[in-house]
């Protein structure tokens, strides 16, 4: 985590915190469902281009299905990113999995499946930080939220992952395993964003890029926060990104950020 250092507060563009020029250092990588700028998001294919790019962190979906599989999908459909139909909420694990989820993205990726959460971190190894972001709504929050957490358990990969989602549902997760670290995706009101973050014991952020400023990252950095907005495809937005200090990037195109931002 950056820690603020000393400085003339009367040379700082915020008064009382750090300028963000004393914080700046190459933001990580963060392949957002994979490489899913170049292969189908959220599949084998796009962990494994991203893994062998070499990327810090791997961001992924997760849905619970009607019998209660862990599914990598970013939807809360199958429709988008597959040959079949119908809410993953109400099909079963089994009639997901038969689908296929890669020809929607290109013939060439014919027979990509959806994966469960569990194979997910197999293929995925202990050195790549892991970003879930789980999707739960309010009839299922309390059974998706945990569930989760226990696979994380499982695999021992709560000291390089954390989950993303809204208040509501880290307070599920975090009933289930104190020590999961979190990231508040309940961004609106940006105004206070900081300080809600602050009080649920939340040390990464993720806003989206749009709205993540300078302002916003000094401010974050003074609580001891990391920022990590979503998600920036284009160089140019990438490069103002960077500028503003912010600590990780997602975007669908992890080798073109490789290539942008500086070198350590």
């Amino acid at each position: 985590m950056i820690q603020p250092s000393k400085a003339n507060n009367q040379d700082l563009e915020f008064p009382g915190v750090v300028p963000p020029e004393t914080l700046k250092s190459p933001p990580a990588v963060i392949a957002h469902r994979g490489a899913s700028g170049t292969h189908p998001e959220n599949t084998e294919a796009a962990f494994a281009e991203a893994i062998r790019l070499g990327v810090e962190s791997i961001e992924l979906d997760v849905h619970r299905s009607a019998d209660g599989g862990l599914i990598i999908v970013h939807d809360g459909t199958v429709d988008r990113t597959s040959d079949g139909s119908g809410r993953v909420s109400e099909l079963a694990t089994a009639q997901i999995r038969a689908l296929d989820a890669g020809s929607w993205f290109d013939p060439s990726f014919a027979g990509q499946r959806f994966l469960l959460l569990d194979e997910a971190l197999v293929l995925i190894p202990d050195s790549v930080r892991l970003n879930v972001h789980v999707k739960a709504y309010d009839d299922d929050r309390q059974q998706v939220a945990p569930g989760v957490v226990d696979v994380l358990v499982a695999h021992n990969r709560l000291g390089n992952a954390f989950m993303a989602s809204d208040e509501p549902t880290l307070a599920c997760a975090r009933e289930r395993e104190p020590s999961l670290q979190i990231c508040n995706l309940s961004v609106h009101p940006i105004e206070d964003y900081v300080a809600r973050s602050a009080r649920i014991d939340c040390r990464i952020l993720q806003p989206g890029h749009g709205v993540t400023t300078r302002k916003l990252v000094v401010d974050a950095h003074a609580h001891g926060m990391e920022v990590n907005p979503f998600f920036a495809d284009e160089e140019e937005e990438m490069r103002r990104l960077i500028d503003c200090c912010v600590d990780g990037i997602l975007t669908n195109q992890p080798q073109r950020l490789q290539r942008v931002r500086p070198q350590a």
